[in-house]
């Protein structure tokens, strides 16, 4: 990679630090056509830096491009559960236990269409569905830490 790029990118970016709304969105329809709907300049900046960044250097490897599309690293666990299995969560001395089937999870006598619903419903507010009944990657290793 020249070290001119590099020093023209980098001063462009840094350029950014200083532009208001107007600005960044000038620099946008310039670039990219029309720009987003943001209101903050921060984001806008953020967003005007990397696709910058990224038309200079590459953008993101096939490989992230491809685990974005798929929701991360793989599948969420509530997406492998196989009907029939039971999911039991004790909340605030309560046990609560939902049962996989092919149409959603059954909880409390009806079918819900996502884990996210039934914690919400269980604790009030709202939660990661599969964090919340420990099917997370994060949650399994903090437990078993």
């Amino acid at each position: 990679m020249p070290a001119e790029l590099e020093d023209r990118i980098e001063a462009e970016v840094a350029g950014l630090a200083a532009m208001g709304l107007d600005d960044l969105r000038a620099v946008w329809r310039g670039r990219y056509g029309a720009p987003p709907k943001l209101r903050s300049p921060q984001l806008l900046r953020l967003n005007l830096a990397w696709r910058i960044q990224a038309d200079a250097f590459g953008g993101l490897e096939a490989e992230t491009k491809r685990r974005l599309r798929r929701g991360g690293a793989g599948a969420a666990a509530a997406d492998r559960l196989q009907p029939g299995v039971r999911l039991i969560r004790e909340w605030k001395g309560m046990p609560h236990e939902v049962v996989v089937e092919e149409s959603g999870f059954r909880y409390d006598g009806r079918v819900w269409k996502s884990l996210s619903e039934i914690a919400r419903h269980i604790s009030g507010a709202r939660w990661n569905g599969p964090r919340f009944f420990g099917l997370r990657d994060e949650a399994v290793r903090a437990k078993a830490a």
